[in-house]
């Protein structure tokens, strides 16, 4: 039986999966809204890859990624988890040799990664701000009574872009919200909009690093022609929409989950099927009182994280590719079961 790797991306906005063969071809994707419910998406995200695989098909290594990476990795089981900037950069290494520098915006978040020779040399991340990100841009969609999906081909419209100022998301809607009330066409304020967006990301994240061609352009903003154009504009040269640029970081976590050997610990298609309990504990060990997640499968433990030390961790497929699994003593497990 041919093998293949699953990746599972779970971010605020998004959870993806991809999966991939052995010669690294994309058999199949998913985009699936996360709308607050990480637990839910997963788990029929799963539902839906088993029912179109078929029964009797498994991976042979799961890799996760993204914000929600130890949640999704105690969930399905995964062998491997990485960070999104690994998982980005290799799907993107492996999209197109060469490239020199990969955009990323996403639902919550945005990135910027600098390739030189197929290595990850320099990095930027803005987890703060929400301005230029996808949640940003569907607010502003919404104002304007425009589909999000058209938003693109509307600023491709327009004649004179009007000039958003501000940095902020708050002073840059509050100047978008002047601007239409003066009377400029909804084209040429969609049109501004992007252009502040780009000029903003490039100003913040890519500030004191060389932003160089080839240039991949990927998450979900990047199905924006608008933004496509604007960041044309301001770079000098053109950005290129690699094929599966929405789910990129699944891509890479099914890549990163090649290297994995020996029997994998993914738990299976059905778990739409098992119980599944999330909850949370405070650690009393010392004065730090770390808050633990802990995720149960069947009543059993099936990861636990979130302390600064690794008391209580119980994390399947930790960064760097071992699991940190350290025996609790019955009377711990005792006391944690009563303060739960």
């Amino acid at each position: 039986m041919k093998s293949f790797y699953l990746g599972v991306d779970v971010g605020s906005i998004s959870t993806c999966f991809a999966l991939v063969d052995e010669q690294g071809e994309v058999l199949r994707t998913r985009y699936e809204r996360t709308q607050g419910r990480p637990v839910e998406t997963i788990r029929e995200g799963l539902l839906r890859l088993g029912e179109d695989l078929g029964p009797g098909f498994e991976p042979s290594a799961v890799g996760t990624t993204g914000s929600g990476r130890h949640l999704a990795a105690a969930l399905v089981g995964a062998d491997l988890v990485k960070n999104e900037i690994t998982a980005h950069a290799v799907a993107s290494i492996r999209s197109k040799p060469g490239v020199r520098t990969i955009l990323e915006i996403g639902g919550q978040d945005s990135k910027i990664i600098i390739v030189r020779d197929e290595i990850v040399v320099d990095f930027a991340m803005n987890t703060i701000c929400a301005a230029g990100t996808g949640s940003f841009l569907d607010h502003q969609a919404w104002r304007l009574g425009v589909p999000i999906e058209q938003f693109g081909d509307l600023a491709l419209q327009a004649e004179n872009p009007v000039n958003i100022t501000g940095r902020c998301t708050v002073f840059a809607e509050s100047d978008l919200i002047h601007k239409q009330q003066i009377g400029h066409t909804r084209e040429n304020l969609i049109a501004g909009l992007c252009r502040a967006l780009a000029r903003n990301y490039l100003s913040g994240l890519a500030k004191d690093k060389e932003v160089a061609s080839p240039t991949l352009f990927q998450g979900g903003v990047a199905a924006n022609k608008g933004m496509v154009k604007a960041f044309e504009e301001e770079l000098g040269f053109p950005v290129e929409i690699p094929e599966h640029f929405a789910v990129m970081g699944a891509v890479g976590a099914a890549y990163l989950a090649q290297a994995h050997e020996g029997p994998t610990a993914f738990h299976g298609f059905d778990l739409p099927a098992r119980k599944v309990k999330l909850g949370s504990f405070v650690c009393d060990g010392c004065s730090n009182h770390c808050e633990i997640v802990e995720v149960r499968i069947d009543g059993a433990v099936a990861g636990r994280w979130g302390g600064r030390c690794p008391r209580w961790s119980y994390a399947p497929g930790e960064e760097g590719g071992q699991a940190r699994r350290r025996p609790v003593t019955s009377h711990e497990e005792g006391k944690r079961e009563r303060s739960s």
